[in-house]
């Protein structure tokens, strides 16, 4: 049996977009599953990339890797 203080928790893979930066793509995948996912923990960013149009990046791409408690 766990003991005070002990806890379980998931993680689970988010990808978050910006027009703007990688930064950004993160803050709006936080924001965004912060919203759903109980306990928001860590986020690690695990993949960085970038959509390409006509030789343009029109949109940056940051992948995360998300830890919240789990729910019994």
């Amino acid at each position: 049996m766990a003991k005070g203080g002990s806890a379980v928790y998931r993680v689970t893979e988010v990808i978050g977009t910006s027009s703007n930066s990688w930064e950004e793509a993160a803050r709006n995948a936080v924001k965004t599953a912060s919203k759903s996912l109980r306990d928001l923990r860590v986020a690690e960013v695990t993949k960085l990339d970038v959509k390409v149009e006509d030789g343009k990046i029109t949109q940056f791409r940051t992948r995360l890797s998300l830890s919240f408690k789990y729910g019994a």
